[in-house]
């Protein structure tokens, strides 16, 4: 029996170990999903289309922002154009709304011509790296919506940057 408690007491401090390591704000491991209670999940595997789990509860009423893997190039600025894939969620009803992925090719444009969301969520990010934007509809499309995205819809964006000139 005593070797049973030390067993579990030696995976809980392992499992708390991994759970402080993955929080440090460094790289995330690979393969891995981030999980905040009712926001997405998001899979970290490098060079692939990322599994997005649907969200829960009451979007956030403010940008939130998390690199899912760190990038180490170079680093998004104000006023870089950016080649990126993406994938865009609803949070309203957790359906994928399009993706750069299903196409096989990464899309390149000018960071000042985006969303507010991606205009104030982007720079800081670095090449190589994965992040998670939560975008409200005042940063978003706003009330007017946009392609398949209703009105006033709160965003979830993935974003791989893959270049940035």
């Amino acid at each position: 029996m005593k070797l049973r408690k030390t067993s579990i007491l030696a995976v809980t401090v392992l499992s708390l170990a991994s759970l402080t390591a993955c929080g440090s704000g460094e790289k995330k491991a690979e393969g891995t999903s981030v999980t905040t209670p009712g926001m997405p999940s998001v899979t970290a595997n490098v060079g692939e289309a990322p599994t997005i789990g649907a969200p829960s509860g009451t979007p956030p009423a403010s940008l939130v922002k998390d690199d899912i893997i760190v990038g180490s190039g170079a680093e998004a600025k104000v006023d870089s154009t950016l080649t990126v894939h993406y994938t865009l969620m609803s949070w309203s009803n957790g359906q994928i709304a399009e993706s750069s992925w299903n196409s096989g090719t990464p899309a390149t444009f000018a960071l000042q011509g985006l969303i507010p969301g991606w205009v104030q969520g982007i720079p800081g990010m670095k090449v190589g790296g994965r992040r998670l934007l939560v975008i409200p509809p005042d940063l978003g499309y706003g009330a007017a919506g946009g392609g398949p995205i209703g009105p006033n819809e709160t965003l979830i964006f993935v974003i791989d940057l893959i270049a940035v000139a």
